[in-house]
């Protein structure tokens, strides 16, 4: 048995195809017991084939009964089956928009932990619910049915040979226990996880090849797949040593030769004793093997049940996802002051990260974060970007808390650049336009300009309508940039900045610091500053240590105070120095 709240999960979501599945499944009934008609007519006509009455009023009757049932099963197998497809297809639709629309409102830090598992859930668990809604259904009421009715048949020809074809799903019922146990449903959830791990490992080895090939390290990202590999491999072995036996004794069980063996075996006996009658060996050696069917399907429902149910846990799980709250009104900001008035954040597992942050940016100004890896630097930037709520005091634009803005109000205010920087698999006029879908070519060709990325866009294909994602090939430089000419064009007057330059190489760098200057340039700029050197003419620098602002000023001030902010000047130097005596 499935746990209660686990039944509830997956009864929810297959709620609105419910209906068509309970006809699907009535069609699907009605056929086979249809179906069990030319069996039956076979039995029936088989001593009146002996005593040569096939012209008779009852053979013709099971003639007609036989080849009308076949039909009639053909057309109700067809509607049954149709109809759980247009389920299925109709279900996978409104998830994937539910999921959609769902996941366009939970918080955006939510997606930098969570981002494989949203993927997981749009692209392979909602696709995993096929088996389970589009055959499982009919394939379980075939699996009932027939042998029901095929039962209460054989009943009636004869008792004892009706147990002696019992036997074997009897028994292979019993060695099919153990799937109902928790140590089962354990394994096969640890099974689901090794794949999804040797999933990760596989995309992980694709998308990184490319760049670690660049930098002759491609053995790194071979070892790692390969001992994904060989771990998935050593683990499956020991399944398939655990379980092995137990799938191949009850195939064995439910095996139609062994059936037709065992009518044999005891029907000879009968015969010889005159407890059966030659003709009614027929309808054992017919019907007998589809006793086996209810077992055989909780065999095979099982597993499409327990991956359906996995696969709808972790649906619902992304589904309850806690929305980004939206405010009923949303507020317009007076200004572009930024204001952190005792910001406290914590993650969800409580662990705290910002304690008391009080800080306040300037319209026109630039403010950069600065501290050691860990410090909050990129926590609290975002949350300017409302990536996530604060878990205590407020941030404030214009005098306007952000959660009293929608978030379309909020990014007009705001813009981000980050190291990484996302784009669509659309045209590049889409993905510049993002922001400002209303925004005229010229206006595009001016911020790719400024973004000094112009030329390139100009050189592809078919220029700014170029797809991107379609075989076209841009370096990451050219990308950032691409991402710095969205956020021009955004016209947002306050900027959030993780120091792009970070990881490019000197000719992408000194285009990259060109296009930044001209992107900040009267705006608003919070910056997280990866080298100090790149931010000494801020009109604020304010430092971090453990979730706390312990300085802040200009950097000469700063120096002078031979605190935290001199030691990480003095650590930079030192290391810069180094390099250069190394290179020398």
């Amino acid at each position: 048995m499935l746990p209660v709240a686990e039944r509830q999960g997956l009864s929810s979501l297959l709620h609105p195809v419910r209906g068509r599945l309970l006809a699907a499944m009535l069609l699907q009934a009605l056929a086979a017991l249809v179906g069990l008609l030319p069996f039956i007519a076979v039995a029936e006509l088989a001593p009146l084939l002996l005593a040569g009455e096939l012209d008779s009023r009852g053979a013709r009757f099971w003639l007609l009964a036989g080849a009308a049932a076949l039909l009639l099963r053909l057309l109700g197998l067809a509607a049954a089956l149709q109809i759980t497809h247009l389920a299925d297809s109709d279900l996978q639709r409104q998830l994937r928009q539910r999921i959609a629309e769902h996941l366009a409102r939970v918080p955006l830090a939510w997606f930098g932990q969570q981002r494989e598992t949203a993927e997981r859930v749009l692209l392979d668990d909602v696709a995993a619910l096929h088996q389970l809604v589009a055959h499982l259904p009919n394939n379980l009421v075939a699996a009932l049915v027939v042998p029901l009715a095929s039962l209460v048949y054989l009943l009636t020809v004869n008792v004892p040979m009706t147990l002696v074809v019992l036997v074997p799903p009897l028994v292979a019922l019993w060695r099919l226990r153990v799937m109902r146990t928790a140590a089962y449903r354990g394994e096969r959830q640890r099974l689901g996880a090794a794949l999804g791990e040797l999933s990760t490992a596989t995309l992980n080895f694709v998308q990184s090849i490319a760049m670690v090939k660049s930098f002759g390290r491609v053995e790194r990202v071979q070892n790692d797949f390969f001992g994904a590999v060989q771990g998935f491999g050593r683990f499956f072995s020991q399944w398939v040593e655990r379980w092995a036996g137990l799938g191949a004794s009850v195939e064995v069980l439910l095996s139609p030769l062994l059936v037709l063996a065992l009518v044999l075996v005891a029907g000879v006996p009968l015969l010889a004793w005159g407890g059966l009658q030659p003709a009614q060996l027929l309808p054992f050696a017919l019907l007998g093997p589809a006793l086996a069917a209810p077992v055989a399907a909780l065999g095979h429902g099982a597993d499409s049940l327990v991956q359906g149910r996995m696969a709808a846990q972790r649906i619902r799980q992304v589904l309850d996802t806690e929305l980004l709250a939206q405010p009923s009104f949303s507020r317009q900001p007076e200004g572009h002051q930024v204001t952190f008035d005792a910001v406290d954040f914590s993650y969800p597992d409580g662990t705290q990260v910002l304690r008391g942050i009080d800080l306040q940016l300037q319209p026109g100004t630039l403010t950069a974060l600065v501290g050691d890896s860990g410090a909050g630097k990129s926590t609290l930037a975002t949350l300017l970007a409302r990536f996530a709520d604060v878990s205590g005091g407020a941030i404030r634009i214009g005098g306007v808390d952000l959660r009293d803005m929608d978030s379309a109000t909020l990014y007009r205010q705001v813009a981000f650049v980050f190291q990484e920087v996302r784009l669509l698999r659309s045209s590049v006029l889409d993905n510049l336009r993002l922001g400002r879908p209303e925004a005229s070519l010229a206006e595009v060709e001016e911020a790719a300009r400024a973004a000094q990325i112009h030329e390139r866009i100009s050189a592809l294909p078919e220029g700014y309508h170029s797809l991107l994602g379609a075989g076209l090939q841009l370096s990451g430089g050219e990308v950032q940039r691409l991402g710095i000419a969205r956020a021009m064009l955004s016209q947002a007057p306050i900027l959030v900045l993780d120091e792009a330059t970070a990881a490019s190489d000197p000719h992408s760098e000194a285009a990259i610091q060109q296009a930044l200057s001209r992107l900040a340039a009267g705006r608003t700029v919070l910056v997280i500053a990866h080298r100090l050197s790149s931010i000494q003419d801020a009109e604020q620098i304010a430092v971090l240590q453990g979730g706390q602002l312990v300085e802040c000023g200009r950097h000469q001030a700063l120096l002078a105070q031979k605190g935290v902010y001199a030691g990480l000047w003095a650590a930079e130097q030192f290391s810069a120095t180094g390099l250069t005596r190394a290179d020398s």
